[in-house]
């Protein structure tokens, strides 16, 4: 499969090296020079830009926090002028005040030379049609894509979130050949297909689809695979760092390949902020190395992953993640049991008869210990007509392997079939009630 741009993603690790340590000495003097927000925090650690002369100074670098770009909000972190800042875009957070991104015109082009090595990653060219179901707007998703589609000169379709009805027929009339949205959107099209009658893999030319912007397990790939008829490929970015565009699966999907000559990353130990090796799991940081409006430096994202540095088969020398296993900030503590919800989606999606539509709920009823339900779809054939008998059974099994796997017990509540509110965007899978 063709790389977009072979010297910058093919480069000996030692001349990469040389290049990060170049622009990481760069990139530190430009933010302490030009925005007060980092002045401050390097002189609070200690540290001058003079300090940094190799990449093993990164760790002398203080961490950037959401929290410090919540504070800074709107423009606060910004290294250029307003009149320099040709795009805006904000986090799609649901608390609070979201988190600004602010582009200036060579970051635009940045973007776009990133995302086109990601759609050129899962076999894209300019003889697709993509079908961009990724929300439009605030959020990175719609229009990251579509400047990489537009740079690599496939036809996108800019369809953005909802009307999924309509969506499926304009999938099939303009013979989409790539799908982009989240994965749990994915899903729903297919969902819809077939209320429709729609035989998405007969009718439909999609053959590959690049689906982020939430967790998702390997044993969610398989379902999307199975309803589509499609090759999934995982995508990684944040608005913190440029939106999507940070990393990407190639075709081997050993990992996800992060575009590290712009994306300096780390893996470090959540709780005592040490760095850690490769091979080892822990919350990755990213340092930016080439914006103008908004770098940031050593940023926090919470998210676990561990990185591999060995030369992927594809050709590719970049650096690789996992995929996230979860969130050092989303991990639920459910009886003093940490309990992942990656690990709740792999383990229902592993037990015949479930559907990957599902809920958590948790509660603390008065005076008592705390309560974990999930509510998750069956397979509709158990309600035509209702066989409460194999139901019981499937709702013991489920109960039964998560006991097993979380240490903690859960309870399982089926649900019939399109009873779980389903989003356009990205996926609501936790109710915490404890908190209300």
């Amino acid at each position: 499969m063709p790389i977009w741009n072979p010297e910058a993603e093919t480069m000996e690790r030692k001349d990469l090296e040389k290049l990060q340590a170049e622009r990481l000495a760069k990139i530190v003097e430009y933010v302490y020079q030009r925005t007060p927000f980092y002045k401050r925090k390097f002189d609070a650690a200690g540290v001058k830009p003079e300090d940094i002369q190799s990449l093993d100074d990164l760790a002398k670098l203080p961490f950037t926090t959401k929290q410090d770009l919540r504070d800074a909000y709107p423009f606060g972190n910004f290294c250029v002028p307003l009149e320099e800042v040709v795009r805006i875009h904000a986090s799609s957070g649901t608390t609070g005040k979201p988190t600004v991104g602010g582009y200036s015109q060579n970051d635009l082009e940045l973007w776009t030379e990133v995302m086109a090595r990601t759609v050129t990653a899962c076999g894209v060219t300019r003889k697709d049609i993509a079908h961009n179901a990724y929300g439009y707007g605030l959020f990175t998703g719609g229009l990251g894509f579509h400047i990489g589609f537009q740079r690599v000169g496939a036809t996108v379709v800019p369809v953005s979130g909802g009307m999924t009805r309509r969506q499926i027929m304009l999938m099939e009339d303009f013979g989409a050949t790539v799908l982009t949205c989240t994965p749990s959107y994915s899903l729903v099209l297919a969902e819809e297909a077939d209320n429709l009658g729609v035989d998405f893999k007969a009718r439909m030319k999609v053959r590959v689809g690049i689906f982020g912007a939430e967790p998702w397990t390997n044993e969610m790939r398989e379902k999307i695979q199975n309803r589509l008829g499609l090759e999934a490929y995982d995508i990684y970015g944040l608005t913190e760092i440029i939106g999507p565009g940070v990393s990407i699966e190639c075709e081997h999907h050993n990992g996800l390949h992060i575009f590290e000559d712009h994306f300096l990353p780390e893996i470090i130990d959540p709780a005592t902020g040490e760095k850690l090796p490769y091979g080892e799991e822990g919350e990755l940081v990213f340092t930016t190395l080439t914006k103008e409006a908004m770098p940031v430096i050593r940023y926090r994202t919470r998210d676990r992953t561990v990185l591999h540095a060995d030369k992927c088969a594809c050709g590719r020398t970049l650096v690789r993640m996992e995929k996230i296993r979860g969130r050092t900030d989303d991990m639920l503590i459910v009886r003093g049991v940490n309990v992942f919800p990656s690990l709740i989606e792999k383990t229902l999606l592993n037990v015949e008869g479930l559907e990957p539509h599902y809920q958590i709920i948790l509660d603390r009823p008065k005076d008592q210990l705390d309560e974990l339900q999930i509510l998750v779809e069956a397979h509709h054939s158990f309600f035509e007509p209702i066989d409460t008998r194999k139901l019981d059974q499937l709702r013991d099994e489920a109960e039964n392997e998560l006991a097993q796997t979380l240490g903690v017990r859960a309870t399982v509540k089926l649900m019939g079939p399109n009873s779980i509110e389903r989003s356009l965007g990205k996926a609501k899978r936790i109710v915490d009630k404890r908190e209300l």
